[in-house]
């Protein structure tokens, strides 16, 4: 019998081939493509090598307990006025939420007019982490959307669903991040009350002016999520991330060398400090390592606001910061070298500001 014949390594050959079998243009065209099409089994684009694969058995027992992350009450950074929380609406949260969740769900034709691999492009739409570099593809589908300071950059946003060009929500999580930089830098002495109100604002100009981009992630269900990631092991670019997720767990964050499972707090931003913070900061401040689990069951969709400094400004340490004790670790850096590097190679792990660091 040709079966009973048949050896270990024709086996997996079959199955490699199998898994083989969708095109490299299918893989192009997202993760949402290939679960509506009825993936039964992770194409071989997305295998991760097992060192990289998510060990669920041997987490099993830090996904159950899970971290709780300090929680901060803007109350005490807003002033007088009684204010609940980072006072963002709870409606605007949720329809932030529900109206990417809708672009998701459009006919593939309908997201496929923002598809590009163009970095640089104001609005994106594409899969995985880079595309066009990834040895491995992860099991993520993404919607950039450029929010300040481009010019009247809201018209090219999709038109559908109609309700995503809201500006309220971009508006609101660019508040809540200058408020949080004020505390920031008031920790590391770089602004105080005392000041006059010239001197404060020619501390916060620069964060006003600032760079802002919204990013929805769309992780469908995987056949086989024990093999891939939804994103590897990466740190963000900017100063701060504000990463609002809805009730699906997948999120873990790096620390004393164990992955450790954020859980979501209904209507709370989980705040993600950035490789530029850790620079400008002369690492008194450190960016997080964290990476993305999928799961079989249910599909999951997070809204990310990334702010930093306006584009073609240079990220270097605070001059204030360095002295005879505490010299320059970071040399200087801007976002069209981060485009560059990401563009150039395959990002791993906090390679790019490791590439940032003096000897």
């Amino acid at each position: 019998n040709l079966f009973k014949l048949m050896s270990p390594a024709i086996s997996l050959q079959s199955e490699k081939k199998m898994r083989d079998s969708q095109s490299e243009n299918q893989y192009q065209k997202g993760v949402r493509h290939l679960h509506e099409n009825g993936i039964k089994k992770v194409p071989n684009k997305y295998i991760f090598p097992i060192p990289d694969r998510p060990n669920m058995r041997k987490e099993s027992h830090i996904q159950e307990t899970n971290i709780k992350l300090p929680v901060i009450d803007f109350a005490e950074l807003q002033g007088p006025k009684p204010v609940v929380n980072h006072g963002i609406p709870t409606d605007s949260i949720s329809s932030m939420t529900d109206v990417c969740k809708r672009f998701f769900e459009l006919p593939f034709e309908e997201r496929h007019k923002y598809m590009s691999t163009d970095m640089k492009a104001p609005v994106r739409y594409g899969t995985s982490f880079n595309q066009n570099k990834d040895g491995n593809y992860c099991w993520r589908d993404f919607l950039k959307l450029v929010c300040h300071p481009v010019p009247d950059v809201f018209s090219l946003w999709p038109s559908s669903p109609e309700d995503l060009r809201q500006l309220a929500y971009s508006t609101q999580t660019r508040n809540l991040f200058l408020m949080l930089m004020r505390a920031i830098l008031e920790s590391l002495g770089l602004w105080n009350a005392e000041m006059n109100i010239a001197e404060q604002n020619e501390v916060l100009q620069e964060f006003q002016e600032g760079s802002q981009m919204m990013v929805a992630n769309c992780y469908p269900p995987c056949p086989e999520p024990e093999l891939t990631l939804g994103m590897p092991p990466h740190s963000d670019y900017g100063f701060l991330t504000l990463l609002l997720q809805d009730e699906v767990k997948g999120l873990q964050i790096q620390f004393e060398e164990k992955w450790l499972t954020v859980d979501p707090i209904p209507n709370a931003f989980v705040v993600n400090i950035g490789n530029h913070l850790e620079i400008f900061s002369n690492g008194k401040y450190r960016s997080v390592l964290h990476r993305v689990l999928v799961n079989q069951e249910k599909t999951r969709v997070i809204v990310a606001s990334l702010h930093s400094l306006p584009f073609e400004r240079v990220i270097q340490p605070s001059p204030k910061l360095i002295n005879k004790n505490n010299p320059r670790r970071y040399k200087d850096t801007d976002f069209a070298t981060f485009l560059e590097y990401v563009s150039s190679c395959e990002p791993k792990k906090k390679a790019f500001l490791e590439s940032r660091k003096l000897d």
